[in-house]
């Protein structure tokens, strides 16, 4: 039988590692750690203060003047909380989240949010244990979500129906911090009684509800967020901002892979309104983590853009900790987790070394080792076998009438309605795209059409399709579109991008459809390859070829989507 410890026991390890701590905290005794002639950043003063940073038992001790076992002098360098991300979907990195925690550790990382409601559109409950799994005792703390829109909209074809008895028992999670973005924002505002259901069955575990409302306005706005839905991430129009944040509330300012709203919402990074601001990712390929970096990104970017120092580092961890209640991270202050980003200064913003929980997890050169979680055979087994199919043949794309046009708009993920097409056209760059029911075999296809991709031979198609992850395939014939999209089902899931019937590179993600088991350089050296032929294909080189077409079934964003059901346009609630 594994050994349990006893609640006495619980107890009495705790009160050794507080008297430790009080210890420490009073000069008794010597600190595990000390940071030696420390400037750090006072989230509560808005200031650089200085002295010795002792730490004992993973907590900061206290400041001032103390001697410790082990003592590293920090003179001529800043030590700032450690980073926080406050709402990522971590299988966007296309990586399981052992490999994401060490991608993002150099970057000063040491807490994420995150919502895993794609790998519970496509395995339902077992998705979100099998995250919970997979991200227990990570050097870098992961905060879960619950998926609020299983599927995303009731007219989508996911994996699973999650309504709130089905997640409610999560709430017991020590990591579970509440109810993720609410994407069904027409169902809020409509008082649709399932939608409500998981907002009130949120609020009575006292969480938080976080939101998903592009432009909601006026009395919707209104109604939404007297729902009770607390946050706001999708603003890419500092008005729109300004309203929710006047609201009540708070702003996650995104800068991720598929959208990037740092600079328009750069106005709120100011005295008056940053106080209810916050950084956020929401999703992140592995060439943008590789290449850019993760929250350290966005802080660097702000302060060369005018931004306060102080204000962008509050921004990056104090205000996303004070939001989601985490009480004991997001400052440099006795009692706090020892969690620390090491910088040079402000200018360069060079990450020197980051800590977590007292342990320095990066020095500089490299990532601390660190074991993977396990997560149970069976629930490995099931995450590696979720495509239910049939054989696609050209014949299953072919159209008798004019179908809805989806127009991408440039650096966003929103579309627009442009109109009516019944045939390819790669003149005006009028592509066929499809989505394929990939879960329980419905046999139910979508078809419609897509401008501005720049397609111009071939099929691009991928198992990464938000949220409910059926295949969604482009092309500009419909052999080249079932070649691919029955390659994708052959894998157990990825990308694929393909021409005259020949695959010219792949993305191998056998996990849900989402992730790879592999490492995150060999993950983004085969994703790196895959743009470049769908480039040489003809796609635009201004998009992400494979993230910006797996934005084009999700139905709660505006104008236009296409479903397994056809086109349907999420601002009039009809299919056209």
């Amino acid at each position: 039988m594994a050994y349990r410890e006893s609640y006495t026991g619980r107890i009495n390890r705790k009160m050794a590692r507080k008297q430790h701590v009080v210890e420490v905290a009073a000069g008794r005794k010597k600190a595990d750690l000390v940071l030696k002639n420390a400037d750090y950043v006072n989230v509560f003063c808005n200031e650089l203060s200085h002295g010795d940073i002792a730490i004992a038992g993973g907590l900061i001790a206290g400041m001032g003047q103390y001697e410790g076992e082990t003592e590293v002098d920090v003179s001529g360098k800043l030590v700032l909380p450690g980073f926080v991300d406050a709402h990522i979907h971590l299988e966007s990195s296309l990586v399981l989240p052992a490999e994401f925690a060490r991608a993002v550790l150099p970057h000063g990382t040491t807490t994420v949010v995150t919502d895993p409601h794609e790998i519970a559109n496509v395995m339902g409950a077992a998705g979100i244990e099998y995250m919970l799994q997979a991200t227990e005792g990570l050097p870098v703390d992961v905060r879960v979500m619950l998926p609020s829109c299983v599927p995303a909209a009731p007219l989508d074809e996911s994996g699973a129906v999650l309504d709130f008895r089905a997640i409610d028992s999560f709430y017991a999670h020590n990591r579970v911090e509440g109810l993720a973005e609410m994407m069904n924002f027409p169902g809020v505002v409509g008082a649709d009684t399932e939608v409500l259901e998981k907002i009130v069955a949120a609020q009575s575990h006292h969480k938080k509800i976080d939101g998903h409302a592009p432009e909601l306005s006026g009395n919707a706005l209104n109604a939404y967020i007297a729902a009770g839905v607390y946050s706001d991430h999708e603003c890419f129009r500092l008005e729109d901002a300004i309203a929710k944040l006047s609201r009540g509330q708070y702003i996650m300012i995104r800068e991720g892979t598929a959208a990037r709203n740092l600079d328009a919402l750069l106005p709120l990074l100011t005295p008056k309104y940053y106080t209810y601001c916050m950084f956020c990712t929401d999703d992140k390929h592995p060439n943008d983590l590789l290449e850019r970096g993760h929250i350290d990104y966005i802080v660097r970017r702000a302060i060369r853009a005018g931004v306060d120092p102080i204000i962008a580092v509050k921004c990056a961890s104090h205000h996303a900790a004070r939001y989601f209640l985490l009480n004991n991270r997001g400052a440099v202050a006795p009692g706090f987790l020892a969690d620390f980003v090491v910088i040079d200064n402000f200018r360069d913003f060079n990450i020197l070394e980051v800590y977590k929980k007292g342990v320095c997890m990066f020095d500089g050169q490299r990532v601390a080792d660190f074991p993977a979680p396990e997560v149970d055979p069976k629930l490995e087994q099931r995450a590696r076998d979720t495509f239910r199919v049939r054989h696609l043949t050209a014949a299953d794309f072919r159209e008798s009438r004019p179908r809805g046009v989806l127009g991408l708009v440039p650096g966003e993920i929103v579309t627009r309605d442009d109109g009516y097409a019944s045939a390819v056209d790669t003149a005006s760059d009028t592509l066929k795209i499809a989505v394929v029911e990939r879960h329980k075999n419905t046999g139910h296809i979508g078809v419609g059409y897509l401008r501005g991709y720049g397609l111009k031979s071939g099929a691009v198609a991928t198992s990464i399709s938000h949220d409910s992850h059926n295949i969604i395939v482009v092309g500009t014939n419909d052999a080249d579109m079932a070649d691919a999209a029955n390659r994708v089902a052959e894998m157990g899931g990825g990308i694929v991008v393909l021409s005259g019937g020949e695959t010219r590179a792949y993305v191998r993600l056998e996990i849900a459809g989402l992730m790879s088991g592999g490492v995150l350089s060999d993950v983004n050296r085969a994703l790196e390859e895959a743009k470049a032929q769908a480039f040489r294909l003809g796609v635009h080189r201004g998009i992400d070829p494979f993230m910006t077409l797996s934005f084009m079934a999700l139905p709660v964003l505006p104008a236009l989507r296409l479903t397994t059901r056809g086109v349907f346009d999420v601002t009039n609630q009809k299919y056209v």
